[in-house]
């Protein structure tokens, strides 16, 4: 016997923040989770499996339209024509809460229940589904603890929405510890809510199928869903099926051994091939990180567009199937500050003169309120965005004037020599 074990499909789950360019993947984005739900039932029907399992945030929220249920029903047609059954959990995304439009579920998909834990019962293959869907986005109660004791002579799975015992990025709910889970004899506990795949038992297994398509880049790495092999009511595999069809990556690009633009470049492609290649024929979608001491510091950081705009250039050569979806410089001046402070000449002057403001409280009192001109007049969105509270923290004029003295350092120092 075979069965996949999915969650947190999120299926529709709209796309932010890539629209800052007219050439972002906007069209190959938008579809990607249905893409990954036709390659979930791809794979269900190429390989006889026996059943699925959705363990909970089939959706992402209450639909625009019927659209979205309509590709639902599609794809379960597909299953139902060859006599797969569906097991569907709701979680915290598509409580009974939350959804408002809903169409008729299709004859082979079964739900359970949010009242109270329910058992649905394969006769044939001797399985036993235990689970109970979420009446509202916020549980907080431990609902495995009510979920019922194994069924003797059947294969027992419990389907559960959960964050278990705590998950960065994930709310707290329906808490439980992994050993409650093991306790109550079940064979196989297929969990939903936490996006990174993981096994908190081995056993019986307690997985965390992680979602099915990765959606922003939090979720980076292979996204899709776990298949489980029975025999004689004991699991015997457990592995991991990409169904992803875009995939997300976070790429660090070392800029200590570059000496100028094209050498920086040069190496960014050969990450960014490498990048491509482990996305394996998918959409490739990056974030690109440059570390390091480099003379390229103060040109990067007075130029982020322009080095946007040169990167994603070099990755359109790369591959079609690439996208950097940002750059983040994280760069640092190859000059050791404290000792150009200490030079006997404009440099050190200007560096020493950036110190002593701090030290000066009418000094500082006077550019805090220069500044406060300034932060007054951004929109308001943006002004708190940067500076929660609508004005300057305590130590945001520290860290202003020390990224002043990287540029003083950078733009003189690299401009015109170290003598």
């Amino acid at each position: 016997m075979k069965f996949i074990h999915a969650a947190d499909i999120h299926l529709d789950s709209p796309f932010a923040g890539l629209t800052d360019a007219a050439e972002a993947p906007i069209d190959r984005l938008k579809g990607c989770t249905r893409q990954a739900l036709t390659n979930l039932v791809d794979y269900a029907l190429e390989n006889a499996l026996d059943f699925v399992v959705i363990a909970g945030d089939l959706y992402d929220g209450d639909w625009r339209d019927y659209a979205t249920g309509l590709f639902f029903a599609k794809e379960m047609g597909r299953l139902a024509r060859a006599q797969i059954p569906v097991y569907l959990l709701y979680g915290n995304h598509d409580a009974e809460s939350r959804i408002t439009k809903r169409l008729v579920l299709p004859e082979n998909v079964f739900l359970f229940p949010a009242k109270a834990p329910h058992t649905h019962l394969i006769r044939d293959l001797k399985v036993a589904l235990h689970g109970q869907s979420f009446a509202t986005a916020a549980v907080t109660d431990n609902l495995a603890r009510a979920y019922p004791p194994a069924r003797p002579g059947h294969f027992n799975i419990g389907v559960l929405h959960t964050a278990a015992t705590g998950r960065g990025g994930h709310a707290a709910y329906a808490p439980c510890q992994p050993s409650e889970l093991v306790a109550k004899g079940y064979d196989y506990w297929a969990l939903g809510h936490v996006h990174a795949r993981e096994v908190l038992h081995e056993i019986p297994p307690v997985v965390f199928a992680g979602n099915l398509q990765g959606r922003n880049i939090r979720e980076t790495g292979a996204k899709g869903f776990t298949v489980v092999t029975v025999a004689e009511h004991k699991v015997i595999g457990v592995e991991a099926v990409a169904a992803d069809v875009v995939r997300w990556a976070r790429l660090v690009v070392a800029a200590d051994a570059c000496s100028d633009l094209e050498a920086l470049l040069a190496q960014a492609r050969m990450d960014l091939a490498e990048a491509v290649r482990q996305a394996d024929g998918r959409l490739a979608v990056v974030r690109l990180s440059l570390t390091g001491r480099t003379a390229l510091h103060g040109w990067l950081k007075d130029h982020p567009d322009t080095f946007t705009a040169e990167l994603r250039a070099v990755a359109s050569s790369v591959s079609a199937d690439l996208w950097i979806e940002q750059v983040v410089v994280e760069t640092e001046t190859r000059h050791d500050l404290a000792a150009a402070a200490r030079r006997p000449d404009a440099v050190g002057a200007l560096l020493q003169a950036a110190d002593g403001l701090l030290a000066e409280p009418a000094a500082t009192a006077a550019l805090e309120a220069e500044l406060a001109q300034v932060i007054d007049k951004l929109p308001d969105d943006v002004r708190h965005q940067a500076y929660p509270g609508g004005r300057l923290a305590a130590d945001d004029l520290a860290a202003l004037i020390g990224e002043a003295k990287v540029v003083i350092a950078s733009r003189l120092l690299d401009d015109f020599g170290e003598a």
